[in-house]
């Protein structure tokens, strides 16, 4: 069942997008083949949380194979994957979901572009083994002449002035005055443009964009990846489309999108933000917003004064 929302008015009114509730599956099969240039996503993890059933490993990689199939083909020539997922936890073991996905798509013939390392610094803690901060998005496309517009996410280079010292080109500037192609490890740290790193925080608590949704796709992830790898008016594609992220970052970024989910409140949620949207009132952390840094004042970042004490006395 489609949910509709006839009040929205489009940033640019040739744009079009929609929210199907329902199951991804069944609403893939009636999509034609290569309408999408960018799909993105982040599926189930199969970890128990309210809108999925937890089975084997084996049974959620099965089910999972039969949607990808179905992606590929509604995936253009020129089109590209983004799968982002974290780690399957069964009885302390750690099962990571992007190497058994691999298998998968490289069963369906995707090409593997790229595998971004997105580092967050808060995230549930572990007891019995060190504290999950990272999780992966899988890059792929389905050939070789796919749409990539570096120029969109270029970041500043850390020495814009350096030239080059030998060779024809002696004296010239050797960077780009764009900026340069930025690292494929996007961590959640103190803004460091030096390094190149992307600096996107986990939506928890205390982010601008949370919903009641557990598991939130942060818009800023998103639009970095419809900048590279769609044009302006691409159609882009998430089958797990939660409380709207990836379409509201399209929209933003005048693309089409389409978003499937099953589960009807969060698809009321994704309309009343894109709604919000549209009246400018959705809080959005801005893209390449720094993360805050702690200063003196702040007296709950700092060493605790027994802390300095057990430092000055070897911990004892």
């Amino acid at each position: 069942m489609k949910v509709e929302d006839p009040l929205f008015d489009f940033f640019d009114s040739t744009l079009d997008y929609r929210i199907e509730n329902g199951d991804a599956l069944s609403t893939l099969s009636n999509i034609e083949s290569g309408k999408f240039d960018l799909i993105i996503t982040s599926p189930p993890y199969n970890i128990g949380k309210s809108y999925e059933t937890k089975t084997t490993i084996e049974n959620y990689l099965e089910t999972q194979e039969e949607i990808i199939s179905e992606l590929v083909r509604v995936m253009s020539p020129k089109g590209s994957l983004c799968w982002q997922v974290g780690n399957y936890v069964d009885k302390g073991e750690i099962f990571p979901l992007d190497i058994f996905y691999y298998q998968i798509f490289k069963k369906l013939n995707l090409k593997l572009r790229n595998r971004i390392i997105w580092h967050f610094g808060h995230g549930l803690h572990a007891s019995n083994r060190f504290s999950g901060r990272y999780e992966t998005i899988l890059w792929f496309t389905k050939t070789d002449d796919y749409i990539f517009n570096l120029d969109n996410v270029r970041v500043p280079a850390k020495y814009p002035g350096k030239k080059h010292f030998k060779g024809p080109k002696k004296g010239q500037l050797s960077g780009n005055p764009k900026g340069k192609n930025p690292s494929d490890i996007w961590e959640i740290v103190i803004q460091d443009w030096e390094k190149g790193l992307w600096n996107i925080p986990n939506v928890k608590s205390n982010h601008p964009e949370k919903t009641e949704h557990p598991c939130q796709f942060p818009i800023e992830l998103v639009e970095r990846c419809i900048l590279a790898l769609t044009d302006k008016n691409s159609w882009v594609l998430d089958p797990f489309a939660g409380v709207g992220s990836t379409v509201i970052a399209a929209i933003k970024n005048n693309r089409n999108a389409l978003g499937i989910e099953k589960e009807r409140d969060y698809c009321k949620m994704a309309y009343d933000r894109i709604n919000d949207l549209k009246e400018g009132r959705l809080r959005m952390r801005p893209i390449n917003k720094p993360i805050h840094k702690p200063t003196k004042k702040d007296k709950i970042a700092q060493r605790p004064k027994e802390w300095l004490e057990l430092d000055l006395n070897g911990g004892k």
